[in-house]
């Protein structure tokens, strides 16, 4: 039955959305397989880069939290599991949610490797991470490590302001709205998110660092970690970032 559900959905797709996504596949199958980690404090970056990289390197992007979510929607073994464990009010278990990462793995669209982000948050982790990817005969490329001035991410997070109904972002210093507080398009209030405050960054950025640094220094030992520049405009940090991916 699955089976004359694709061949019908299939049918359904415009041709011109089959052609775009066979030109994809013909131009990823030219690229190396890249196995990478995003570790970076909130307001490093990290979203901006991400797409850029996927797109360019034709990679997946490995949420874990989105995944867990997907995993529970699909009512798969794991995510069946995950439901149980989240039901109680208990966290989900390292080993769950690599299992949830090894499931991912297998899609077409992580054919040539996958970006995670917001894991490994421990070298627990991490250790469970590379014993899935050795049984696989694979293993972690590189992790990219967007450093930070703490003092440069408060100036950027406490200046963000977003317009609710449409995600529109601005920043006092960087992107001000055209009039102080109002959306540019609708002319409605702007709003700032709960944890865009200097208060809340602060806890954030402690136990980032607390959590953050050993799994850094797990990875410095393998010689896979590259240091990159994060308090640079989006375009130098995206240029660094490919002379790192392309040595």
């Amino acid at each position: 039955m699955a089976a004359t559900a694709t061949t019908t959905s299939l049918e359904d797709v415009p041709s011109l959305d089959i052609m775009t996504e066979l030109l994809r596949r013909f131009k990823c199958s030219s690229k190396p397989d890249k196995r990478l980690i995003l570790i970076g404090p909130p307001g490093s970056g990290k979203g901006t880069q991400s797409p850029i990289i996927k797109d360019e390197y034709c990679l997946c992007h490995l949420a874990t939290g989105d995944m867990l979510r997907a995993a529970v929607a699909a009512k798969t073994p794991l995510g069946i599991k995950a439901k149980e464990t989240m039901e109680k009010g208990e966290l989900v278990s390292d080993d769950l949610v690599v299992g949830i990462i090894d499931e991912a793995m297998k899609k077409p669209s992580c054919q040539k490797g996958f970006i995670l982000d917001g894991f490994p948050r421990t070298v627990e982790q991490a250790q469970k991470l590379d014993e899935m990817l050795q049984k696989q005969g694979t293993k972690i490329d590189k992790v990219l490590d967007f450093a930070i001035d703490d003092s440069i991410l408060e100036e950027r997070i406490t200046g963000r302001w977003i317009h609710a109904a449409s995600g529109r972002s601005y920043h006092t210093k960087f992107a001000p709205p055209k009039v102080p507080g109002i959306d540019d398009v609708t002319g409605e209030p702007l709003m700032q998110r709960k944890d865009d405050t200097a208060e809340v960054l602060k806890s954030r950025l402690q136990a980032f660092h607390k959590q953050t640094k050993p799994v850094i220094d797990y990875y410095n030992t393998k010689g896979v970690v590259a240091t990159l520049p994060a308090e640079k405009p989006p375009k130098e940090v995206t240029a660094e970032v490919q002379k790192v991916l392309s040595s």
